[in-house]
């Protein structure tokens, strides 16, 4: 099982495979947003890594924080756990004005992932 490591919280063993953005928020207990869903349309899921991080991109996520001039982060909605990782979430719903984090993304990467 991968550790996860996001700052300021306690690490935690995340299940291989399962969505960084939903370890985030349900192993981790992080107030991570996903206003899109984990759709890779909104860029609020952004994290920053410290280590781990993945080299594969999605298409999906590489076109969306090229359209925002987002650089120096990740959407965490289109990478899995599948290694250790330490993230600083900067996006997250306290402090953010919003209502809720947004609906609760799929298990599995959306759009279906190509990976470049």
């Amino acid at each position: 099982m991968p550790t996860l490591t996001v700052e300021g919280f306690a690490p935690v063993d995340v299940e291989s495979g399962k969505r960084l953005v939903l370890a985030i928020e349900q192993d981790a207990g992080v107030d991570v947003l996903h206003a899109c869903g984990g759709n890779a349309r909104c860029t609020t899921c952004r994290v920053e890594f410290i280590s781990g991080e993945p080299q594969q991109r999605t298409k999906a996520e590489t076109t969306r924080l090229a359209e925002k001039g987002l650089t120096g982060v990740r959407l965490s909605c289109q990478i899995v756990c599948d290694h250790d990782m330490t993230v600083r979430a900067i996006s997250r719903l306290a402090g953010s004005g919003r209502p809720d984090p947004g609906r609760t993304p799929e298990p599995t990467i959306q759009p279906t992932p190509e990976w470049i």
